[in-house]
C-alpha cells in the first residue's frame, strides 16, 4: 500500500509540474493559450490526487480532510478553467494569471499545511 502512495504522489507532483510549467512556458508569450501539458496536467493531477486520498483513507492513518478539500476545491476550479477554455485561440491575461496563481496556491497548500498523514 505504501508504493502505491509513494506512486500516486510521484504522478499527482509531475501532474502539477507539467501544469505549472505549461503556464510558464507562456510568461513572455503576448497571447496565451490552454496548451497540452496544462491540459494533460490538470487532469493527471486532479485524478492522482482523487486516487491517493482513496489510498490514504484505506490505510491506517488520520487525513486532513480541510486540507483534502481546498486542494480538491482550487483542483476542481483549474481543472474546469483549463477544459472550458483548451479550444479557444487565446484565453485573456486576466485567466491567465488566475490559472497561475491557483496552481501556486495549490502547491502551497500541499507544502505549507500540516501534512496530510504522518
Amino acid at each position: 500500500m505504501e508504493t502505491l502512495r509513494l506512486v500516486l504522489l510521484l504522478i499527482h507532483v509531475l501532474g502539477f509540474a507539467a501544469l505549472l510549467g505549461g503556464l510558464l512556458v507562456q510568461v513572455r508569450e503576448p497571447h496565451k493559450v490552454v496548451n497540452p501539458p496544462m491540459r494533460d496536467g490538470a487532469g493527471t493531477a486532479f485524478l492522482a490526487g482523487l486516487l491517493l486520498v482513496g489510498v490514504l483513507e484505506a490505510g491506517d492513518t488520520d487525513v486532513d480532510h480541510a486540507k483534502i478539500g481546498v486542494k480538491f476545491g482550487i483542483g476542481l476550479v483549474i481543472l474546469v478553467l483549463v477544459m472550458v477554455n483548451m479550444r479557444k485561440p487565446r484565453i485573456p491575461q486576466g485567466l491567465y494569471l488566475g490559472l497561475l496563481v491557483l496552481t501556486v496556491a495549490n502547491i502551497a497548500v500541499a507544502i505549507f499545511w500540516s501534512p496530510v498523514h504522518t
